[in-house]
């Protein structure tokens, strides 16, 4: 046994419920705070986020097991992490402390470099204890109170540094796919009448547990608005889970560049349960339709309890199979490519017991809700009505929070009443049973190596 302990997640409520109580407590101003709707600041302000007097605590657009962290749902400690499992005990034994041949030397020396390139107190800021509870404080609420170092309060020559990091962290497709949410951060920020800090490419931050190192655990976290990337390494072996990628929207032109984000991880999701058999889809596919926020494993999901739904890969054929794996390997994909090999190596040892389950209609441009789920991995995909943007996709335009009407694709401020599209869209990717930020890993190394 690797000294789990159960632990039962508090209830979650909803984001309607959330963003409603707002309103009734402290009216527009609240509601302008706690959706990074102020404009009070530039991208160039400290780090961190301030709440208006009266205003309800840090939080925004994804609330509960959505993405965010929002009533209902807290942080679990560190310690306490027992991991995504189906009843409440963990399957043990999936995972070992062994070599993958795929050399981290060159992702030490970046991680080295951008500590290197920071002044005395930003490097103090960002780093913490390897098993720091600051693991499992992200979010993916835009107004929500970092720690760490910001990308917009650094020099180009810094940022420069953190982005090769990332670049040796992720595949060269996981790197564009994070740049791009960045920048459509941007746009939404700019389509909401811009100087917001919040919604800025710079509101994103770093922060280091543990030192790099090629033999000691070590890890980072980068996060911010519809991003949080968390990065255990213990020798050569790598967990890059909870990752949280989302935008809205998902596709716009930014200082000229046209941006696309999540269709491969549509068409993958449409591939695999178009190609289901009428017998399949009764198990695969729900009979409730998608709502505006499906999500399960966000933000402060940390020990959710998640049984098993839809078809199992051994009640697929082999072209199934293999569309299922298809689908997962793009969201694995955005890990380095050797890395990734090896995370694939994993998931397909357990393909007869992932499930893939499907909600919502399932034409080109419908919105969905589907999942992949096994003992070693667990994948969202979560379509969802638009909170702040609404129009044309070409440039920037009216938020839907300026709107009057309130209706159309944007829904007013998704509060329940919006219609969910694929121009909000928040997917996240875990290791069940332990694995999310290498907890399970780093049991066995202090067990056996201390």
């Amino acid at each position: 046994m690797h000294g789990h302990r159960p632990r039962t997640p508090e209830t979650e409520r909803s984001r309607r419920w959330f963003m409603n109580k707002a309103l009734l407590a402290g009216g527009v101003a609240a509601m302008a705070t706690m959706t990074g709707c102020s404009s009070s600041s530039s991208d160039t302000a400290s780090s961190g986020s301030s709440a208006a007097p009266g205003a309800m605590p840090s939080g925004g657009p994804g609330g509960g097991g959505g993405g965010g962290m929002g009533p209902g749902v807290s942080q679990t400690k560190y310690a306490d992490v027992v991991g995504v499992t189906t009843d409440g005990e963990v399957v043990e034994d999936l995972y070992s402390i062994h070599s993958t041949d795929v050399s981290t030397d060159a992702l030490v020396k970046a991680a080295q470099a951008f500590l290197d390139g920071l002044s005395t107190k930003e490097r103090t800021s960002c780093t913490f204890d390897i098993d720091a509870d600051e693991w499992t404080a992200w979010s993916n609420v835009d107004g929500y109170d970092r720690k760490g170092v910001r990308m917009g309060d650094l020099t180009e020559k810094q940022r420069d540094l953190g982005y090769a990091l990332l670049g040796r962290a992720l595949s060269a497709d996981g790197l564009a796919r994070t740049r791009g949410i960045m920048k459509l951060n941007a746009f939404l920020g700019d389509s909401n009448g811009g100087n917001q800090k919040t919604l800025t490419e710079g509101h994103y931050f770093f922060t280091f547990m543990g030192t790099p190192s090629t033999t000691k655990p070590w890890g980072f976290q980068y996060e911010g608005h519809h991003v949080a990337i968390n990065y255990f390494v213990l020798g050569d072996q790598v967990v890059m889970t909870p990752t949280f990628m989302g935008s809205e929207p998902t596709t716009a032109t930014y200082k000229g560049e046209k941006i696309t984000l999540f269709r491969p991880e549509t068409k993958a999701g449409l591939a695999m349960v178009r190609s289901l058999t009428s017998a399949q889809r009764a198990k695969a596919v729900s009979s409730q339709s998608n709502g505006n926020e499906d999500m399960k494993a966000g933000a402060g999901q940390d020990n959710l309890k998640l049984a098993y739904e839809g078809v199992p890969g051994s009640g697929l054929g082999s072209a199934q199979r293999k569309k299922l794996l298809d689908l997962v390997r793009v969201y694995v994909g955005y890990l380095d490519e050797g890395h990734a090999e090896v995370r694939m190596s994993e998931v397909e040892e357990h393909l007869d017991d992932t499930y893939f389950f499907w909600m919502g209609e399932t034409e080109d441009d419908s919105a969905f809700y589907y999942r992949v789920h096994s003992p070693v991995v667990l994948i969202e995909y979560d379509a969802q009505a638009p909170l702040f943007y609404k129009g044309d996709t070409a440039s920037a335009s009216p938020s839907a929070s300026a709107s009057s009407d309130g209706g159309g694709p944007g829904g007013g401020m998704g509060m329940g009443g919006g219609t969910p599209s694929q121009e909000h869209i928040h997917t996240i990717v875990r290791t069940p049973n332990g694995g999310d930020y290498g907890v399970d890993l780093l049991k066995l190394h202090l067990e056996n190596d201390h």
